[in-house]
């Protein structure tokens, strides 16, 4: 038996041990399916250029089952998708159990790399990592790197001062409604789109847009859903948060990986996003990295998407 045969059967046994529930199962026969095209295609490459054999894979994929690593990106602070133990070391979070899925799928280990969202992009260009999570999939970033789907789409609403309520874009776009968002930020961008009526303060940072907030000195924080949820967890105080609709504004959260002309790593990501959110994987593991910020499974809105 060839080695890549030999390969090919100590997985098909590795695989058959594993426990046996349906979604374990479905799991099992997609990978030993890749396995096959894989294997089949690595010997036929072999044949054709013996001398290939002897290099490094020069595609994602192969080089992550060839070194039994997968590199990511992760961000400190940046809940629900990454905290870290700094007494341990340990990393949690939506992103951590999504990559952490990945790697037992693949029978690969992670390997992290503390970075930024706008470094992510920079460090999958100069091959640092093979995915970048929590990316927002822009034109401009589409440019220069692939992305693997839409993991959720992140919702966009409003932060309400204790007795305020509004449903719609329309009950905050008032002249008598005051509106804080850090600027130059996606928040100033929609609450200026959105509710140009009211009057908006601009300010330096997400900590002076909290201030004015629970010092009473604006009505509305406008932000997507992640950071308004976790701000009230932290300070009840500061009032409810509401998905506002007519329109519904999103912006989609991706993975980010290396632009190459192999697609098969994208396309893998791509059928198990679709795959964990069909089956409420993805759900799920959101809603337990936003417990680790302190927000309850029944505080958040039965209008997100994932």
């Amino acid at each position: 038996m060839c080695a890549l045969g030999f390969a090919a059967s100590m997985e098909e046994t590795r695989l058959t041990t594993s426990d046996d529930n349906p979604i374990s199962q479905d799991r099992r026969q997609a990978l030993r399916h890749a396995l096959a095209i894989g294997s089949g295609a690595a010997l036929a490459s072999t044949l054709a250029n013996p001398a290939a054999a002897q290099t490094s894979p020069d595609n994602t994929l192969d080089r992550i089952r060839a070194n039994k690593v997968l590199r990511i990106a992760v961000l400190p602070g940046e809940l629900p998708y990454f905290s870290k133990d700094l007494a341990t070391g340990t990393w949690s979070g939506f992103s951590i159990e999504m990559a952490n899925d990945i790697a037992k799928l693949l029978d690969v280990t992670l390997e992290y790399t503390e970075s930024t969202y706008g470094n992510s992009i920079l460090d999958l260009q100069s091959n640092k990592i093979d995915l970048g999570f929590a990316l927002n999939p822009t034109p401009q970033r589409a440019l220069v790197v692939d992305f693997c789907g839409t993991v959720f789409q992140h919702p966009f609403g409003a932060m309400l001062k204790k007795g305020m309520e509004a449903k719609s874009w329309a009950d905050i776009n008032k002249p008598g409604v005051t509106i804080a968002v850090d600027v130059g930020s996606a928040n100033e961008t929609v609450a200026r789109r959105f509710a140009p009526n009211a009057t908006i303060k601009s300010l330096k940072s997400r900590d002076e847009v909290m201030l004015e907030m629970s010092s009473g000195r604006v009505d509305v924080v406008v932000n997507a859903l992640v950071l308004g949820l976790t701000a009230i967890a932290k300070n009840p105080n500061l009032g409810t948060y509401k998905i506002l609709q007519s329109p519904s504004v999103a912006i989609p959260s991706s993975m980010g990986v290396r632009r190459e002309p192999d697609k098969r790593w994208r396309d893998f990501l791509a059928v198990w996003v679709d795959y964990n959110r069909g089956i409420g994987q993805m759900r799920e593991w959101f809603v337990k990295g936003l417990s680790l910020t302190g927000v309850k499974p029944e505080d958040v809105p039965s209008e997100l998407s994932i």
